[in-house]
Parts: C-alpha cells; structure tokens; sequence
C-alpha cells in the first residue's frame, strides 16, 4: 500500500481494513528502513494510528499540522508521499529526521527542539483569524515529556485566553520522553490515564438515585450541581479546564476509528481544544517493547529481528565521561548530576545507578536546571549539568545572570558540541563556544581526548567561586595524544626542528591538526603545534 500514497488524500478514502494492513505496513517498513540509517524508532512506532487519524480528519497542508518534537513525524512523511526517500533518512541528501520545509509543504517547524510547537500552533492560529482565514486549522501534536517545558504552559495560558483560535492540542501521551517522564505533569497524566470519566460516575448515580424515592431527586440534583468538585476529585482533566480549554480523553490512540471520532469533534468545536490520546512508545516491535529505559527511543544501525547494534560501539566521548564522574562521584559526597531529560544520551543513567538521591532530572527544562544548580552551589555542593551543547542556548540567561554573576560553581558538561551530521541543523552545538565566551569568569575546556576529558573534569570541579564548561563532540573518542611539554598551561603537541608555521587546535581537532603538522613537515614546512586548553 505504501508504493500508492502520494498525500494524506490517499488514506482519506480507506476503509478500516485497509488502514489496520497500511498501520502494520508502516510499522513493518519503519523497522527496515530505521534499523538500516538509525533513527528515532520508538517514539514513530508508537503514533502509526494516530498520525493515520489526524491526517484523515485534516487537510495538511491547508490544516498545518505541526509535531513536538518533530522526531515523531516519520509517519507524517510517509503520509505525505515520502516513503520512497527513507533509504537516505539522515544522510547528506537524503530526508532530514525531522520535519524540513524543503522536502514538503506539509512540513512547518525545523526546530527539534522541545517544548515550542505550541506556541507555534498559537502564533499561526493567530494569524490565520486575522488575515481572514478562519477556516484553517492548526493542529499540535505534542508529546507528553514536551508538557515539562515551562514554554509548554506559557503557551497554553496565552491559547486558552481565545476561545476562537481553530487550534486542536493533541497530547501524545506514551508516558516517556527520552528516560521515563517525570514530575508533578508525568503524575497527573498518570492520573488521568487510569482514571474513570466523572460522567460515568454521575450517570451511575443518577440511575441509583433517580430509583430512590422522593429524596433521590433533590440529592441527584445537589449531586450534579456540584460537579465541578466530583470532576476535581473523579476526573483531574479540570486542570486543563481551568486554563479554559476543553477537554477530550483519553482515548486509545491506536484506536483508529475512536481518534477520528475524537478529532472530527475537536474540529468540529470552533474554540482551542485538548485531544488525549494514549499511545504505545516502540508498538509493535519487540525489542523496543523489551527497552524499558527508553523503548528504543533512538537507534543506531540495528539488526531488524533483534534491535542488537550490527557492530560494536567504540567508546565515546561519553562514556569516557560518565565513567570518570562515577569515579568522583564516590571520592566526593558533595557532587550533585543534573539533567535534562536526558539521563542515558549525556551518559547521568550511570551516575545514577549508583547515586540516585544525587541524580536530579527536571524534565525538558533547562533554564529551570541552570538555576536550580545556582541554588545548589550556595547550598554547598556542586552541580555538574550535563545537556546537550545545542540545548544549553535555551539556558544562557541564566547561566550569565543568576550563575556567573552569583559566582557560583557549576560545572557545566556540554555534550554533541560541534557538528552532529545526522541529527540535523537545529542538533549542531556551534553557538556555545561564541555564547560563553562572553560570559564573565566562566573557565571553558574543550578537551582534546579521553585523558583530558577525565583531567579537564577534576579540575573544574575544584573550582568553588565561578562557573566551569567542559566541551566534546558527539561519537567515538580518539586515541590519547600526548603532549611532548606544557608551557605556560599550553601543550605542545608537535615540535618540528623549526618553528616556520604554528598551528593551534581545539578540542578534538587535535588528532586532524597532528597530522597536518607532521604532513607539513614531511613536504619540508617547520611547524609546531600548540593548544589553548
């Protein structure tokens, strides 16, 4: 069935048997395809029906649909005739693992980042009614981890304050962003999840009380008036209510015809409108179902029967780090790891095996984590915040204000920092550099190799009045290089019998800048190498 979709038109006109064998075909094709370039597995396999509803309820791309965070959109682009394209998913010239506004009109956000679609989908609903195009609809798929984000709630505050935004919120609610959702929202959406509907309880009354004579009425009456306080008690969706947005759910997500239904209402509707669904993370595919840590939550290139990696990983930057902070961690009773959702992609999950109660992970908040280190720095201790290098952007006020100008000591640990390839423009860590570099007192490493990954560590956390950075790329660590002498805190790394030309490497373009040095001086260039550390 893929080889026939070209757009959304051509699911509209399926019936129900045709799209449960389309479902498990796309499952099927997501599998070999992911497994063979990596990818986000998991988080796709898991919204097959409710992309498959959404599509058949809107208009994409005259309805903009717009995905938090887009590495859920494989679907939406085999949908919207990409199918044909998966072999090059992530590759240099192939199709992007998020949405792209090169590859289709249907795509809108490139951003990867969490937390932002709904004030997209505000933005354009916005502007939708007031150039005249009431008509449009705006929908936002976001993943219920996304809800952690403070600019999740900014938004929805700002949204619920115009009851005639066309703007459909789905919440995809698979219990999991990257590690396993955590909390205050991650409970009450558990709450919801295993809770009964209010009107079912009323209903129940009723028909207990309506047989009840003649006091069955009035209490059924008193009963209903206050069901506001029933609704708080038996079905907690209240809070979104009393943001002022209608509440639907929840609802099996991969219940096809039930989302339609559910959608078909919330279109239907006319005001900004919550949709609940319940979804799987990794359906149908039993080594993600077997990944209690993150479903398959991302893959590198897999074998399609087992999920097992074809080869065997070298050891990363990474690692290289998390082992080291373990390390530390038991000399030092005063070491404190916070992250952002990301506990096992920065390499925390080890710092947390052993050291749980010190282990703080805030959810996709990273502004809320820089701050919150500041407070454990004066309280004595220091916080090692660990994220990527491209998400520490959304922190730097307050690592500048309410960090550096405390001087606290934090030691921040930048991981993907440099060009990620595969991951996409909106992955690439090349700001930090440029952005802490005017931060004032902030000590900045970008260590060269494992051995200076582990000894660039220790001494940042030695310092107590003033913030630290440690920088690494993304993937395997390269072999130790030596130093033939320091001088003046600067290694030499190369030293030719002249001094013609001096190259100055940083971080790991160390390993590239040795080797030119030594090709130099092969073609009869004098040449020494030294690094800023």
């Amino acid at each position: 069935m893929l080889e026939s979709i070209k757009s959304p038109a051509d699911v509209k006109a399926m019936d129900r048997a045709q799209l449960e064998a389309l479902s498990s075909e796309i499952r099927k094709f997501l599998v070999e395809k992911v497994s063979k370039t990596g990818g986000h597995l998991g988080p796709n396999l898991g919204v097959v029906e409710l992309t498959l509803a959404i599509h058949r309820i809107f208009d994409s791309p005259r309805d903009v649909v717009l995905f938090d965070t887009g590495h859920q959109s494989y679907v939406h682009k085999i949908l919207t005739g990409r199918a044909g394209d998966f072999d090059g998913l992530r590759q240099r010239g192939g199709i992007a693992g998020y949405p792209n506004r090169s590859e289709s009109d249907h795509d809108v956000i490139e951003n990867s980042h969490a937390s932002t679609a709904l004030s997209w989908g505000d933005g354009i609903s916005r502007g939708f009614s007031l150039t005249g195009q009431e008509d449009r609809h705006v929908v936002v798929v976001v993943g219920d981890g996304a809800l952690t984000g403070g600019m999740s709630w900014e938004a929805l505050n700002n949204i619920a304050s115009s009851d005639d935004l066309k703007l459909v919120i789905v919440v995809n609610d698979n219990e999991r962003s990257y590690s396993p959702t955590i909390g205050g929202l991650a409970t009450y959406l558990s709450t919801l999840r295993t809770t009964s509907g209010y009107e079912k309880f009323l209903d129940w009354g009723k028909g207990v009380l309506e047989k009840t004579p003649v006091v069955g009425g009035p209490i059924y009456e008193t009963l209903h008036g206050v069901k506001k306080g029933i609704k708080d008690i038996v079905a907690p969706q209240g809070m979104f209510e009393d943001l002022g947005l209608k509440y639907l759910g929840p609802f099996d997500g991969h219940d096809i015809e039930a989302m339609e239904k559910a959608l078909l209402k919330a279109k239907e509707f006319g005001g900004p409108i919550l949709v609940h669904a319940i979804t799987e993370k990794g359906r149908g595919y039993a080594p993600a179902i077997e990944d209690e840590a993150e479903k398959f939550h991302a893959v590198g290139i897999v074998d399609a029967e087992t999920g097992l990696p074809v080869k065997k990983s070298a050891a990363s930057w990474t690692s290289v780090f998390a082992n080291e902070l373990v390390e530390i961690g038991r000399e030092r009773k005063d070491i404190v790891a916070i992250t952002a959702a990301m506990l096992g992609p920065t390499g925390l999950d080890k710092f947390q095996k052993e050291f749980p109660t010190r282990t703080i992970d805030v959810g996709i908040a990273e502004q809320h984590a820089v701050t919150s280190a500041a407070g454990l720095a004066f309280a004595g201790l220091h916080p090692v915040v660990a994220v990527y290098a491209t998400f520490l952007n959304r922190a730097f006020d307050q690592m500048l204000l309410d960090v550096a100008l405390h001087k606290a000591g934090v030691t921040f640990v930048l991981d993907r920092a440099g060009i990620t390839g595969d991951d996409g423009p909106s992955h690439n860590g090349i700001w930090d550099l440029a952005l802490t570099g005017i931060v004032p007192t902030l000590q900045v490493a970008a260590p060269r190799d494992g051995a200076r990954v582990k000894e660039t560590l220790r001494e940042a956390l030695q310092v107590k009045d003033a913030p630290t950075l440690i920088r690494f790329p993304k993937g395997a660590v390269v072999a130790d290089i030596p130093a033939f002498e320091r001088r003046d805190g600067v290694d030499v790394l190369y030293r030719g019998e002249s001094a013609d030309v001096l190259l100055v490497s940083v971080g790991a373009m160390a390993q590239i800048a040795v080797e030119a040095a030594s090709q130099a001086y092969r073609e009869g260039v004098g040449g020494r190498l030294r690094r800023n550390r």
